[in-house]
């Protein structure tokens, strides 16, 4: 993989902006935490990935994209619990 050097600035409060091309190679968005590495004076950051966060943000843009509301999803869970119930142990409760 090649490598690349970009330059950031410190800003008044301690904030690093990471430059956009990085963040979109990566999938980092506002919020996201990174992990600070100090190897003697050479600082590494690596992402903390959640996968819980991960999954939640897929799972809410299928959400968005189909259109549905929260309500929507939660309308026919009872039923889709029913019929899991009833294929897993072949009968209701």
């Amino acid at each position: 993989m090649p490598t690349s050097e970009d330059r950031v600035q410190i800003g008044k409060r301690g904030t690093v902006t990471l430059p956009s091309g990085l963040r979109k190679r990566y999938g980092l968005g506002t919020g996201d935490l990174l992990t600070v590495i100090d190897l003697g004076g050479v600082f590494v950051l690596a992402p903390e990935v959640s996968v819980v966060s991960k999954i939640a943000r897929e799972i809410e843009q299928m959400r968005e994209e189909a259109g549905l509301s929260l309500d929507d999803l939660l309308e026919g869970l009872d039923e889709q619990r029913r019929r899991f119930y009833q294929e897993k142990y072949g009968s209701s409760t």
